[in-house]
C-alpha cells in the first residue's frame, strides 16, 4: 500500500534531540535505518514485530516508503566516470 507524504509523517519523525536527528518511528528511538538494516538481513516483518513489541506493520511499511521517497529525490553520479 502506497502512503502519501502526509501519511508518512504520521509514522516517521525527525527531531535533533532524538537519535541525533536521524529519521525514527514516531514515539520510539528506532531509526528508519535500523528497520531497513533488519529487512536487508532477511528478517521478516512478522519477526520484527515480534522482537519490537508495540510496533505495527504500517510503521515498518512507512520506513520503506520514506526510504523510497528519499532515493527518488536523490541525484546520483557515477564517480568513476567523473574522475576520468
Amino acid at each position: 500500500m502506497l502512503l502519501k507524504d502526509t501519511e508518512i509523517i504520521e509514522f516517521i519523525e525527525i527531531n535533533a534531540k532524538i537519535m541525533a536527528g536521524k529519521p525514527v518511528i514516531k514515539g520510539t528511538r528506532i531509526t528508519v535505518e535500523h528497520i531497513l538494516s533488519l529487512l536487508s538481513q532477511d528478517i521478516s516483518i512478522p519477526e520484527i514485530l515480534t522482537e519490537y513489541k508495540g510496533l505495527e506493520k504500517q510503521q515498518i511499511l512507512a520506513c520503506l516508503q520514506y526510504a523510497e521517497n528519499i532515493l527518488e529525490k536523490t541525484t546520483t553520479f557515477d564517480l568513476d566516470k567523473m574522475a576520468s
